[in-house]
């Protein structure tokens, strides 16, 4: 059995704001205990509110100050000699460099985070930080290596009845399976965590979990009307809570439903949307897999074919550069289908290295 879902990131005065908060409320709650806490010389304090305001920050987009606040937070923690607190600030900030694609640093910060927590005693943090180091090989298309992390998270989720960890695992595995072609066990994993997230009143996890049955229903079953349906209503719940970058992500999904049924026009129109909402909160990943979307729709209507290679062949350019292996080979697909696997001028060296 799974309890009620809940958010260990907001701490000390702030552990009852609920895992459904507004982020909006989240800020304000933190900043005002962050500045009590200041004021009153409580740096162990000061630490676990400017998690939070770091955090609601990073959801919302705000990267510079999410990169400020976390950095705040964790010299708050180091002078109060929390060293729990000090991990948790490093889980922000690794959180926050994946987030900006930026997957060295998240590496480094996330692995600092998992040893802080286990020398602090927090088992929670360790746990989220390797969570991070599982999701951030996955994000690059490392399945090898951190499928059996996954795995294991998963199973010591399970164990403690942590419905949100939970929820987490297995719409990581899920992702895999379906990026692998194993669509049924796919559709399997995301239905499960669908039904944990509602039982939890995770609407953050039902929001992701809804997003990825829409995918496997439209790429599987090609029911574009069920996959829409299913996003309008992870979409209210990223729109309630100010899901910035999830809420992006559902629009570039959106676009992937409408570009399988061939409704190019419409599709073009929600990458474009997409990619606005991605640029807004400097998030590269969502801006080029919102760019391959558009180029894709864009070659469809009718693009000049030089046009469509030049745009793929620095596709795969920024994919090398940002580190996603999967999504580079979603390029070379599309280089095949529309250039005959043939690049821009100048880069067909790059593209014979599948590089």
């Amino acid at each position: 059995m799974y309890g009620k879902a809940f958010a260990p990131e907001y701490q000390g005065a702030l552990t009852s704001l609920s895992v459904n908060s507004s982020l909006d409320d989240v800020l304000a709650a933190g900043r005002e205990q962050l500045a009590a806490a200041e004021r009153a010389g409580r740096r162990a304090e000061a630490a676990r509110s400017g998690l939070a305001v770091a955090e609601a920050h990073r959801r919302l987009g705000q990267v510079r100050e999410a990169d400020r606040a976390w950095k705040a937070s964790y010299r708050a923690a180091r002078e109060a000699g929390d060293t729990a607190a000090m991990a948790w600030a490093l889980w922000s900030g690794g959180t926050l460099a994946r987030q900006r694609g930026a997957f060295a640093l998240a590496w480094r910060l996330l692995g600092l985070a998992a040893e802080l927590g286990e020398r602090g005693g927090d088992v929670v943090v360790r746990g989220y930080s390797l969570a991070g180091l599982a999701e951030t090989g996955r994000i690059q298309g490392d399945y090898e290596a951190v499928g059996r992390l996954h795995e294991q998270l998963l199973a010591e989720a399970r164990r403690r009845g942590e419905a949100r960890h939970t929820v987490w695992a297995l719409e990581g595995i899920a992702q895999m399976h379906r990026n692998t072609g194993s669509y049924d066990t796919a559709y399997a994993m995301f239905e499960e965590a669908a039904a944990i997230a509602s039982d939890a009143d995770d609407r953050r996890g039902h929001a992701w979990a809804l997003r990825g049955l829409a995918d496997v229903v439209s790429v599987r079953d090609g029911d574009t009307e069920r996959a829409l349906g299913l996003l309008t209503r992870a979409e209210e719940s990223c729109r309630a809570m100010r899901l910035s970058s999830a809420l992006a992500y559902n629009h570039k999904m959106r676009g992937n439903v409408l570009y399988r049924a061939g409704r190019y026009g419409e599709a073009r129109s929600m990458y474009e949307e997409a990619l606005a909402e991605f640029e807004a909160i400097a998030e590269p990943r969502g801006q080029a897999l919102s760019r391959l979307g558009l180029a894709k729709c864009l070659a469809h209507l009718g693009r000049d074919r030089e046009e469509t290679a030049a745009e793929l062949a620095d596709l795969a350019r920024t994919m090398d550069r940002i580190g996603l292996r999967h999504a580079r080979e979603m390029v070379r697909r599309a280089q095949e289908e529309f250039c005959g696997g043939q690049a821009a001028p100048g880069s067909a060296a790059l593209v014979r290295a599948g590089r």
